[in-house]
């Protein structure tokens, strides 16, 4: 203990503060600290109960499948938005979009709608690939950190669209209770939309008019479906057909480099950028297991104030384990936790696998105090959102320990979601 506090969370705090110190070597950062933590745990700790070797060979079964579908997802979506770029549609967006900062704008609305039903990260990155064309590749940190945030927000609100709202909706939760959650996405996008696009444009003005040449590939565009829907139709089938399997393998990482493979006689894929997208991956790796060995053990008494917390909070700490302790729990209003813990990572660009997956596009992104300095709003935007949503639909929590569906699920960045034979019965809020 130092000063009240598990010296677990003492290091993984100097970590993240090395991390915002030294943004050019956040890998090496990432890498002592999860030794640091390691080698902590294993001679004063324990690794959720179980001490010494057992205990970490143990959290390691446990992890290795959610770590190796993080990395074939993000491995695989850099290929991925690299096809999408080449597809001419950020290319022939300009004739459709407004020329001044309301274009940009239009932009963060498409990528909030894509991650209603696509993956968080692939919508990152296509709002990423969308930048870098509209704007030239001199795109701004604070509308780097709206495109994460637009991300993260549209995906709060449905049963589909991220999977800590998945894990409520197989817990009991109505999708009616979730989609509340967009009364305070959609002030938060109006809000950190506006201002992230004038900040764009004040650095640099959208293209005014589609470049000379552009159209429409095809081929590009077939590949970059053909990688969603291997993703989507792995998860579906294995949770239909035999759930067990997900657990024991990364299946979804090898459905995303299946389809790569496959394609690659069709459009050869930009090979060149998997180096840098594999540091970028391992150093989310690296704080995805941290934060797995930090002793989360309970939170504090169901309340609005502990759901906004919890929203502050997943900016550091990966936000499934804090959803399946609030459904254990029970006690909230599930509108107000899909919305403070699916929005609340964009505050660091960490927060997120969305946010790790587009800074490996724009590496300028990996620093703390320049997102915080840039993309300040984001942190507004939550606040108002939050208490938006508080004054108009007030607070109606459940009846404490009412969720009793099992829930077992891996991280958000994984894409895996464990349906049971059926889901439970919709649980109402108590008035």
């Amino acid at each position: 203990m130092a000063i009240g506090v598990p010296l677990d969370f003492v290091l993984f705090g100097l970590t993240l503060l090395g991390v915002a110190l030294f943004h050019h070597h956040t890998l090496k950062v990432a890498l002592t600290g999860l030794v640091a933590i390691t080698l902590y745990k294993l001679v004063f700790g324990d690794f959720s109960g179980v001490p010494g070797l057992g205990g970490l060979l143990q959290l390691l079964a446990h992890e290795w499948v959610t770590l190796g579908n993080l990395l074939g997802l993000l491995l695989g979506f850099a290929l991925l938005s690299d096809h999408f770029e080449k597809s001419g549609i950020p290319a022939l967006l300009p004739r459709y979009l407004p020329d001044d900062w309301k274009g940009g704008f239009v932009m963060l609305v498409l990528v909030f709608v894509i991650s209603s039903f696509l993956d968080n990260i692939a919508a990152a990155m296509i709002g990423g690939s969308m930048a870098a064309v509209l704007y030239r590749k001199r795109v701004h940190i604070g509308f780097l950190a709206a495109i994460v945030a637009a991300s993260n927000a549209g995906g709060s609100g449905s049963v589909v669209g991220d999977t800590t709202t998945t894990m409520m909706w197989i817990a009991g939760v109505s999708p009616g209770q979730v989609f509340e959650s967009y009364v305070g996405a959609v002030v938060a996008l109006a809000i950190f939309g506006v201002i992230a696009a004038r900040q764009q444009h004040a650095l640099q003005p959208i293209m005014k008019d589609a470049a000379p040449g552009a159209h429409l590939h095809w081929a590009r565009l077939a590949i970059v479906a053909i990688i969603l829907l291997s993703a989507v139709a792995a998860n579906v089938y294995f949770n239909l057909r035999d759930p067990a399997v997900l657990e024991q393998l990364p299946v979804i990482g090898l459905a995303v480099w299946a389809a790569v493979l496959l394609t690659t006689p069709w459009r050869r894929p930009q090979w060149a950028l998997l180096p840098e997208a594999t540091r970028g991956s391992v150093f989310l790796l690296s704080l995805v297991l941290c934060a797995s060995m930090m002793p989360v053990q309970h939170l504090p008494a169901a309340s609005w104030q502990t759901a906004f917390g919890l929203g502050v909070v997943s900016a550091v700490f990966d936000n499934i384990p804090l959803t399946a302790l609030a459904l254990r729990q029970g006690g909230y209003d599930w509108g107000f936790l899909a919305y403070a813990v699916g929005f609340g990572g964009s505050m660091l660009w960490f927060g997120s696998s969305a946010g790790v997956a587009l800074s490996n596009m724009y590496p300028e992104a990996r620093s703390v105090s320049a997102w915080v300095k840039g993309g300040w709003h984001v942190a507004l935007a939550y606040v108002a959102g939050f208490f938006v949503l508080l004054a108009l639909l007030g607070w109606r929590p459940d009846a404490p320990r009412v969720l009793q569906a099992a829930v077992t699920v891996t991280p958000a960045a994984s894409g895996i979601i464990h349906f049971p034979q059926q889901p439970a019965a919709p649980v109402s809020n108590s008035q």
